[in-house]
């Protein structure tokens, strides 16, 4: 490797761990959001897909490529959407940090489906990595496991849900900017309609929701889900997104792993998260595989 391809390796390694920190911030903000799951998820995808096609009109990137090159953006605004459906519903039972290092599994379901489609080879790493990733769960949410009529377990599976549809965005997200010519979007553009597509989605789904309000009600769920919009989709996602072409898949998935790690840190400085010395232990446990399962094993 010549060193002008390390430093872009370097650069876009950077970018990803950067919007990894700033979209570790989402999960405060659905906390502090007084409005459903699904509506909060909407709003996100909504005030980011604004602004982020906004830039693209400014900086004259070109908008429409024909429908066939909105099948991509479309896979990703279902899975995305999915991911954010899931997860707002796994912070209400766990907690934003629990929840957030559940989503980030998304490392595991990532390489078992380059296994399964890509033909890839299974790691001894990963192999190892997803029974001791099951240990660290196992201690943190054992103590409440059959508690608060079975909201852990619920949150649980939530989060689980989360991680493989997590996983399924970051793959097709790295694929449509993998192209690099002139039918490509711009990466505004891309994640403009990716956000666009997944508010469309998810408007639909609060809409048929039994008890479901878009009225935002009052200034700190309006902050709240301006942050969303702003920090996690349009600077965060984009930096995200600008990196992954550029890196492997399995080492996208490691500096992504910053997200769970900063949101099980601001659950326990701001929301005053109980956590006992065996939880901790647990959560080093979960960071631990999650790290272990993305590095790519070497093969002769």
């Amino acid at each position: 490797m010549n060193k002008a391809s390390l430093s872009s390796s370097a650069r876009a390694l950077l970018y990803i761990i950067t919007g990894s920190s700033m979209v570790s911030f989402t999960s405060v903000f659905v906390e502090l959001a007084h409005v459903g799951p699904t509506v909060s998820a909407f709003y996100r995808v909504l005030f980011g897909g604004v602004i982020l096609l906004a830039i693209s009109l400014i900086r004259r990137d070109q908008l429409w490529l024909g429908i066939k090159n909105l099948a991509l953006p479309f896979g990703c605004a279902l899975f995305f959407s999915l991911d954010l459906f899931f997860w707002h519903r796994s912070i209400e039972f766990v907690g934003p940090g629990l929840a957030t290092i559940l989503g980030n599994m998304q490392v595991f379901f990532v390489a078992l489906f380059a296994v399964w489609f890509l033909k890839e080879k299974l790691s001894w790493q990963l192999m190892t990595a997803i029974p001791v990733a099951v240990f660290g769960l196992f201690l943190i949410v054992r103590t409440g496991w059959g508690e608060h009529d079975g909201a852990t377990k619920l949150g649980v599976l939530y989060g689980l849900l989360t991680a493989i549809s997590y996983a399924g965005y970051v793959l097709i997200l790295r694929r449509s900017r993998a192209g690099h010519n002139q039918q490509s979007f711009s990466i505004f553009a891309n994640m403009g309609w990716i956000s666009l597509l997944a508010a469309l989605l998810l408007g639909v789904s609060a809409w048929v929701e039994p008890n479901t309000s878009f009225i935002i009600p009052d200034v700190q769920t309006w902050g709240a889900l301006l942050g969303l919009g702003i920090m996690g989709q349009v600077c965060g996602w984009v930096l995200i997104s600008k990196g992954l072409p550029d890196v492997d898949a399995s080492i996208g998935g490691l500096a992504i792993l910053m997200q769970p790690a900063l949101a099980f840190m601001w659950d326990i400085l701001f929301f005053d998260r109980p956590t006992t010395p065996l939880e901790y232990v647990g959560g080093v446990i979960v960071l631990a595989a999650i790290y272990l399962g993305s590095v790519k094993g070497k093969t002769s």
